[in-house]
């Protein structure tokens, strides 16, 4: 999404010099998230942009790794040789983190890629047995997917809840209940000591069968390549961008998922790993290659999953301190939580509440003052209730 847009961008932005896509993979460059959904369940073949890159006079170059890069020379090396460019988005986004020792063993899946979505499809059609590894927001969404294609699933997490890298634990625990509603097992607490051929092996000492395993526990910047190049890296191996996406090497430009950024709203710097940041970034990257003076990239961020017959959506960023705001009872079908601090929204969660997300963006974006009371009232439209 991130490569795709910075080139699309270009072009609608006026941009009339060669435009270049490089990517690894064979295929078409493709959008993620029908991945876990539509393409996974077979109800898609593929997810492919629907865009005309040829229209728009975007060379692409599938199939083509790259391996390192050479800001003095201004050249990209790749598996087939080096390119040289003139101004260079690194695009490369975030790569799954493997479960230890489970390589090799079969049966074991990621799902990150179409590759690995095709793989999965025949497994979920034989409704095998499956054992989910992380209660994440892929885990669930994967684990969704394999119920509704009438498969057995147990979902082990090493944490005493579901989306526990994301959510704090009050709002994360009404969640927990979704997977026994579904069908599905959720063992927390539960850590994976091995995996054999047929079962997980938990550090409990009890098995789990496994007819397959797939692994969600979380995704790393995609920055090794970039090793020796000069370019700086954060603490997650990030490429460290500045507020206008710049990275520390001139004319190289980091979007998406491989790079953080400063975000003067959340007085820190933000790594996003979501679809939107990927959208809007490349806007800003193509403004400044055709040297327009755009703002400082500062979005509100946001996402969405669906999972277990839920829409979930999440704006903003909240941190511990901030003070928490319920609306409607979170074992209902649609409630929603907001986080304020200093009497301002600062992030909303929402389940089943569209309305709530979409006027809550606004009021972030806007810094409006809130009053907590009319706040909880459920009843009462988010943006009749500022202070």
């Amino acid at each position: 999404m991130a490569g795709v847009q910075s080139a699309v961008a270009l072009r609608e932005q006026g941009f009339t010099g060669t435009v270049t896509l490089i990517g690894a993979e064979p295929h078409q460059p493709y959008d993620r998230p029908p991945l876990s959904k539509a393409v996974l369940l077979g109800k898609a073949e593929g997810s492919a942009f629907d865009v005309d890159f040829e229209a728009l006079d975007i060379e692409l170059q599938l199939g083509r790794e790259a391996l390192g890069l050479r800001p003095g020379d201004h050249e990209l090396d790749t598996a087939t040789g080096p390119v040289p460019y003139d101004v260079l988005v690194v695009a490369t986004g975030a790569e799954p983190i493997r479960l230890p020792g489970a390589e090799g063993v079969p049966g074991v899946h990621l799902l990150r890629t179409l590759d690995d979505a095709e793989r999965l499809r025949p497994v979920l059609a034989q409704q095998h047995d499956i054992v989910v590894v992380g209660a994440g927001w892929i885990g669930a969404e994967f684990a969704t997917a394999a119920r509704e294609a009438g498969c057995a699933v147990t979902v082990v997490e090493a944490a005493d809840r579901p989306l526990a890298g994301a959510l704090p634990a009050e709002v994360a625990a009404p969640m927990a209940a979704w997977y026994a509603d579904s069908g599905a097992t959720l063992r927390t607490h539960a850590r994976v000591e091995r995996v054999e051929p047929g079962a997980v092996v938990l550090d409990d000492g009890s098995r789990v069968p496994a007819g397959a395993v797939v692994v969600g526990i979380g995704a790393r910047p995609a920055t090794a390549w970039l090793a020796g190049s000069g370019i700086e890296l954060g603490a997650h191996r990030e490429v460290l961008a500045d507020d206008h996406l710049r990275t520390s090497v001139p004319d190289v430009y980091a979007v998406g998922d491989c790079a953080s950024f400063p975000s003067g709203r959340y007085e820190g710097r933000l790594l996003v790993h979501h679809w939107d940041n990927a959208l809007q970034g490349p806007r800003t990257v193509a403004a400044n290659i055709i040297g327009e003076s755009p703002a400082a990239y500062d979005p509100v961020p946001y996402f969405w999953s669906e999972q277990f017959g839920r829409f979930v959506q999440y704006v903003g960023h909240h941190a511990p301190a901030d003070t928490t705001v319920w609306r409607g009872d979170p074992t209902g079908v649609a409630w929603t939580v907001c986080w304020l601090r200093s009497g301002r929204l600062v992030a909303l969660l929402a389940v089943g509440r569209p309305r709530d997300l979409a006027q809550g963006r606004r009021l972030i974006e806007s810094g409006a003052l809130m009053d907590p009371e009319l706040l909880s009232d459920p009843a009462r439209p988010l943006k009749a209730a500022t202070a």
